[in-house]
């Protein structure tokens, strides 16, 4: 059985480790002056050198050789048998099996035996956040004061969980995140060496995967070599899940075009090409992350071909920084609301549909605007109109005249639901989404976020969508009934909900608005104001 090629390639020697320069620096130059800490703690993300590096301060402080600068020299016979996993100096520890308190307490019995062949026995105990309070405790007095011959090295994945007692008697060692063009280069040599015939892009998808983490680009590689085949941008997308640039692409030009049925259907041609949603809506987010570097003047930051840049200099150049920031926040937003989607792909769709339209709040009127004030206005202040009272001398009243019988209205009166409730909705906006995403786990928030017009008439609320799709989504018994329970428990208005495609961005002007003469929007009109909305 042929080796994994992230176990055939591990690092060896210091030189060998890739990204992680201030910790090996720092181990170096202890181990030159021979001061060798008894306990050290590697935290950082999976896959990026960790117990690498425990490995090799293991076998530097068992090292042979006689030139403590050139440890380990990964020649003499003590750095061959760890290299082989035969040192018995050396002892591996999993955490997550071994949480109990009584596996420490066999641990603390065992180190009081000198070493079997090296100077120092050194415990590597990885994903030591998963050993129980009871098992840090039984350990504490060991890491304070160990045996002369006994160091351990504790690997974390997740520091927050280890104990500040167990953090203030170790030396803290933070691993990075590797860069992706450090990652690249990485595999550039390795598949040279184990002849597999690659393309660059194909690498760089993979070490943008990878996420920072070495072990798992490595990892693809593996993966992807054993088809056989040249390793292609093409094979690698198909491999992974993700989606082809062009349909990225396709998507951003969607978005910028505003056309609603061209970016449906990008994303559902990336769905049924068997793109995962999620990833998807993370390259996405990269291309649009990518376009904005560019267009704040970082193009160095920006990861792709020489042709891949100069497409995306022509997407920056016609947007806009806010509408990039934007943009990125709701496909980010999606890529976690697809954890709990009902729907694969909902998320992502609700995302175009909001960044084809302006924000919420610049589509929700703005409905009291009072006009300037005229030039023999009332004094504005409260303290000026007690000063002007205080000076006016009193006047004999004028006598009033009677006033004018008032018409009763034969008709009945309106109900609450079409009396006021237009305005009451649209003030209300933003608590009627919360509350709804509160009482519901499902994308009726998002899906109301998207709409594009809102108008109440007799008593019906009429919400617009861009596309029957979404439409339709929204229109399901539980969505409404849910939304109808919300806008009354808020505004008290007891509305039907119809829900109709809206082709393009609707006037909510106040035609449309059943504006209550007797309320306090018709009040404000009556004293001189007027209803606007924002351009």
């Amino acid at each position: 059985m042929s080796q994994a090629l992230y176990r055939k390639w591990r690092p060896r020697k210091w030189d060998q480790v890739v990204g992680q320069d201030h910790v090996v620096t720092t181990l170096r130059n202890a181990i030159a002056a021979d001061r060798v800490g008894h306990a050290y703690l590697f935290s950082g993300p999976r896959g990026t050198g960790k117990t690498t590096t425990a490995r090799l301060l293991a076998k530097a402080v068992n090292c042979l050789s006689p030139d403590l600068a050139n440890r380990p020299c990964d020649e003499c016979e003590n750095c061959l048998a760890v290299n082989e996993g035969r040192f018995l100096d050396l002892i591996e520890i999993d955490a997550a099996s071994n949480t109990s308190v009584e596996d420490v307490r066999d641990l603390r019995d065992k180190i009081n035996f000198s070493p079997s062949r090296g100077k120092f026995k050194v415990y590597i105990i990885d994903e030591v956040h998963m050993l129980s309070t009871a098992a840090f405790n039984a350990i504490l007095k060991t890491l304070e004061e160990p045996p002369a011959h006994a160091i351990f090295i504790l690997a974390t994945t997740e520091v927050h969980k280890i104990p500040a007692t167990v953090l203030s008697r170790c030396q803290r060692h933070e691993f990075r995140r590797i860069p992706v063009r450090e990652i690249v280069n990485t595999l550039k040599g390795l598949a040279e060496a184990e002849k597999i015939d690659y393309d660059e892009e194909a690498l760089l998808l993979i070490a943008r995967q990878a996420t920072g983490a070495m072990r798992d680009a490595i990892s693809l590689l593996d993966q992807l070599a054993s088809t056989g085949s040249r390793i292609t941008l093409e094979l690698t997308q198909t491999v992974l899940g993700t989606a082809t640039n062009q349909l990225v692409i396709s998507l951003v030009k969607a978005i910028q075009s505003q056309d609603t049925r061209a970016g449906l259907e990008t994303i559902q041609i990336a769905l049924d090409n068997g793109s995962d949603p999620r990833q998807f809506a993370r390259q996405t987010v990269e291309f649009l992350r990518n376009l904005l570097l560019i267009k704040m003047g970082n193009e160095k930051q920006v990861d792709a071909t020489a042709d891949m840049k100069e497409q995306m200099k022509d997407f920056a150049a016609a947007e806009s920084e806010t509408n990039l920031i934007r943009w990125i926040s709701l496909f980010n937003g999606a890529i976690n609301d697809l954890r709990t989607s009902w729907q694969p792909g909902l998320a992502l769709e609700l995302a175009f549909a909001q960044s084809i339209q302006p924000e919420m709040d610049e589509h929700l009127p703005q409905l009291v605007e009072k006009k300037p004030a005229a030039k023999n206005s009332a004094p504005s202040s409260t303290a000026e109109r007690m000063e002007s009272l205080r000076h006016v001398p009193a006047e004999e009243p004028e006598p009033q005249k009677e006033a004018a019988p008032v018409k009763m209205d034969s008709h009945p009166p309106r109900e609450a639901a079409s009396t006021g409730s237009a305005q009451m909705i649209l003030s209300n906006w933003s608590t009627i989404l919360a509350e709804v995403k509160k009482q519901s786990r499902s994308q009726i928030g998002a899906l109301l976020n998207s709409q594009r017009s809102i108008q109440v008439k007799d008593g019906v609320l009429i919400i617009g969508f861009a596309s029957e799709l979404l439409k339709s989504k929204m229109e399901t018994e539980e969505n409404l009934t849910i939304t109808r329970r919300v806008i009354k428990q808020v505004t008290g208005a007891d509305l039907e909900i119809r829900c109709v495609v809206a082709s393009k961005k609707l006037e909510n002007d106040p035609a449309n608005l059943d504006i209550d003469n007797d309320g306090i929007v018709g009040a404000a009109l009556n004293m001189g104001g007027k209803l606007v909305h924002r351009e």
